[in-house]
């Protein structure tokens, strides 16, 4: 059950910063913490909240980097749903140059996301097929953008032509609706044969031995999400003919120096697409934090495009 309670102010320790929450983006992951499914990481606030953006407050010992009044979004392992949170420094970037404040709230969980699975970690390639399977959705509307801005061509699997047109108007060269087509038959028809060098998937057991079947020879397969379910059926003679690679993350319960470095490399890579438009976050809704029903009511029915956020 979801409420609006008072807490303590969080104090900085050394290396962190406490942020004045001006807006939390709502992730999938938030509803499953809320269903008792995916706790929080060992040290991490119990209260939701996986990205936000706001102003800082107050900054612990061995801060430099980041001054009182700084505008900023940070990504979070909990803690976004409030008036103020503590987060190390190394996690918040700045603002991207002509974004405005909340709706910076929206991309610091599927920046990252994205870019350390995709590019970071599946080392997608200018010329390369990528699939996003769920293209509607925060993640999947950054993987578009990205992947079109760097190069690669983009297929993606969505639910309705509604949400397949967003995708199209995003970028995307094949749009694949899971409902009624069989996408590793679409993908194999519109790449010749070949493939996808890399896929991006949410949904885990249920899609593993088609996104096999789905994978170009030394194709990538990044597992983000668990939608289908945690286990399923690996056909380890096709990935070995494929010379192929299964690679499975989760960037909330990453060390801090790693998600350091990737909050980094999004500054240093995707925040200018940003800036001069060639990415833009989607922002489906806002929403009160009093509202934090409704928010996750509506991310819930899966009709969203982009992100959900909470303005504090």
């Amino acid at each position: 059950m979801l409420e609006v309670a008072d807490l303590p102010e969080p104090p900085p320790a050394a290396g962190e910063v406490v942020i004045d929450v001006a807006a939390a983006g709502v992730n999938r992951a938030d509803l499953l913490q809320r269903q008792g499914h995916y706790p929080p990481p060992p040290g991490a606030p119990d209260t939701l909240g996986l990205e936000c953006s706001g102003i800082v407050r107050a900054v612990g010992d061995g801060v430099e980097r980041w001054h009182v009044g700084d505008q900023v979004c940070a990504l979070l392992a909990g803690g976004g749903y409030a008036e103020q949170v503590a987060v190390s420094a190394g996690s918040i970037a700045p603002i991207p140059a002509g974004l405005d404040l909340i709706t910076a709230a929206s991309l610091p969980e599927v920046a990252a996301t994205v870019w350390s699975n995709v590019f970071m970690l599946a080392g997608l390639q200018r010329g390369e097929t990528l699939l996003v399977h769920g293209g509607a959705g925060g993640i999947g509307t950054m993987a578009i953008q990205l992947g079109v801005a760097l190069g690669a061509r983009v297929l993606v699997t969505a639910g309705s032509s509604r949400k397949l047109t967003v995708c199209a108007e995003l970028g995307a060269d094949v749009g694949i609706n899971y409902r009624s087509q069989d996408f590793v038959d679409v993908v194999r028809e519109v790449t010749a044969g070949v493939g996808a060098d890399v896929i991006l998937d949410n949904m885990g057991g249920a899609y593993l031995s088609r996104n096999v079947a789905a994978l170009a020879v030394e194709g990538r397969l990044a597992v983000i999400g668990l939608q289908g379910g945690a286990t399923g059926e690996l056909d380890l003679g096709s990935l070995l003919r494929k010379r192929g690679a299964v690679l499975a993350t989760s960037l909330r319960g990453r060390p801090a120096p790693e998600k350091t470095a990737i909050m980094a490399s999004v500054v240093e890579h995707v925040w200018p697409l940003v800036s001069d438009g060639s990415v833009r976050p989607m922002v489906h809704a806002r929403f009160s934090l009093d509202d934090v029903r409704e928010a996750h009511r509506i991310l819930e029915d899966g009709n969203t495009i982009g992100k959900v956020l909470l303005t504090v």
